[in-house]
Formats: C-alpha cells, structure tokens, sequence
C-alpha cells in the first residue's frame, strides 16, 4: 500500500499572507505523530508565503489560487485532493494549536463521531477576544440552539473535524468564513452529533494579521439560516 493511502488525517490549511507563522504552523503539523496528509492552499498571497511554501514542496501538497478566493474557496479546492480518513482545518496564524490535533480527530478514528469541534469556551470566554468578537460568538450559539436544538459552546471555532466522506456530502457552496455555519448547519441537519472537545486559544487583533471581522457577522447568521431549510 502507498504511503499516501495510508495516510489517515488530512489537515487543510488556507493561507492568504501569513510570511511569518506559515513556516511554523508547516513544521508543528509535521512533527505530530499521525499519520498526515497536508494540503496548502496559498490563497494568492501577495508577501513572501508563496517563496516559503515553495521549500516545503516535497512535504506538503501546495495548490494555489493566483486572485484570493476566501477561506471557504480554498477549502472547496483543497477537498477533492484529500486521501485521510479526517479532514481538518489549520488557520495559518497560531491562534490554534496544531499539537491538539491528536486529540480532536481520536473520537473519529476510534469511531464514535463523524464530526467534532475544538471549543475555545468550555472554561468560558477566551481571554483577549474582542469584546465585539466575543458578543457574536455567543449569539452564534443562541442561534444554533433555537435553530437545531443544538448546544454547543463553539460554533465559529477554526478546529472543525469531519469524516472525509460525510464533509464531502455537504457539497460546500462557501466562500469566505461562512464555511463555519455551513459545515454545522449541514452537519447538524444530516443528523450528526457535533462533539466538542476543549482547546486553547491565543487570540490575535487586525494588527497582528487577524482577517475576521464582527462584521462578518450578518453572512453568519444567514448562513444558517438558509441551511436551515435549504436542500443539499
């Protein structure tokens, strides 16, 4: 059997002009002990990622769109390519530690989940969030509970594990960072229970390259809204 058959994790990883945290982000997933596949995907980065991408070449597969298309678009071109049994998301940032990714795809290799969240508030609110940040979090929350029934603490959380096969079923249709509601929403709505395991987070502000907004907000909501009820 191939090494790339063997492979039981693939971790998708959209970059957009991450020069300083991309080669480290690269080495950390690299060292961990799974058996891994990893996609890049340089979302026309316009610094030096694409030059730093290019020395990881024999380790990591590396696609890349020549005009930004958002983190949802990468994501898209990324999944077609995936050979793991678990795909996962790694931001390029160190917000999220890559070294929890053990932790979070074990209740799906083991077989008693297809999906799980990495919660940043199982303790709480993180401290450091923007108070604007933390505010829509919470409703995000409120609003998956009156919309699925569903409780969860971290809706908007990077780390989303999901069985290749069933993320494959939810024929994303995302962009941007509405890729978060729809993989919920889709996951919630195909009968999947979204287990949660804690995780850290370091939060980062716009100065320090962080690309989210409060005011993506509204694209949020509706996301879930619409995959509410929308057929997929």
């Amino acid at each position: 059997m191939s090494e790339e058959a063997r492979q039981t994790v693939t971790v998708l990883v959209p970059v957009l002009n991450e020069e300083r945290t991309i080669a480290e982000v690269l080495d950390r997933l690299l060292a961990l002990p799974l058996s891994l596949q990893i996609i890049v995907v340089d979302d026309g980065s316009t610094d030096d990622t694409p030059r730093i991408l290019e020395t990881y070449k024999d380790k990591v597969v590396i696609l890349t769109n020549q005009i930004k298309g958002g983190k949802g678009n990468a994501i898209r071109k990324a999944l077609p390519h995936a050979t793991g049994e678990v795909v996962i998301i790694q931001d390029a940032d160190l917000e999220y530690r890559p070294e929890e990714i053990p932790a979070l795809v074990q209740p799906i290799l083991a077989g008693n989940a297809n999906v799980v969240f990495g919660s940043r508030f199982t303790n709480g609110l993180t401290q450091g969030m923007a108070l604007p940040n933390k505010l829509v979090n919470v409703l995000l929350r409120m609003f998956v509970r009156l919309l699925f029934g569903a409780h969860l603490t971290d809706e908007a959380t990077c780390y989303k594990a999901v069985r290749t096969n069933v993320m494959r079923r939810f024929n994303l249709e995302c962009q941007r960072f509405e890729f978060c509601p729809e993989v919920t929403a889709k996951a919630l709505r195909l009968g999947e229970k979204i287990v949660e395991v804690p995780i850290s987070y370091e939060p980062r502000n716009k100065i320090a390259g962080k690309k989210i907004r409060w005011t993506d907000a509204p694209d949020a909501f509706w996301t879930l809204l619409k995959h509410r009820f929308s057929k997929f």
